[in-house]
């Protein structure tokens, strides 16, 4: 997967990277959700939660056009967003 890091249209929290960020879509457990609300649906824009190798969960919006992904906004998991993901995660390992 190619990431377009060209003018990221966000400012990076000094606990994240682009390299945790990277290492979030290569999750094998990684939650992508495409968003149910009319905004989203004219550009495509998709969700990713995903974990790092260095233990942090990050929430990704992001683009795509199949070959290259265009990350839009990154941030570490709200409470909410760490209970959707281990929720998928222990139901995914119970099969």
């Amino acid at each position: 997967m190619e990431f377009d890091w060209n003018n990221p249209p966000f400012n990076l929290s000094p606990s994240l990277s682009l390299e945790l960020i990277e290492e979030s879509f290569e999750d094998p457990f990684a939650v992508r959700l495409l968003p149910d609300s009319p905004r989203f649906e004219v550009q495509a824009r998709f969700f990713n939660l995903g974990v790092a190798a260095s233990g942090k969960g990050i929430f990704t919006l992001f683009r795509t056009n199949g070959k290259q992904v265009r990350v839009i906004f990154a941030r570490l998991f709200e409470p909410e967003e760490k209970f959707l993901y281990q929720r998928r995660l222990a139901h995914t390992l119970a099969q």
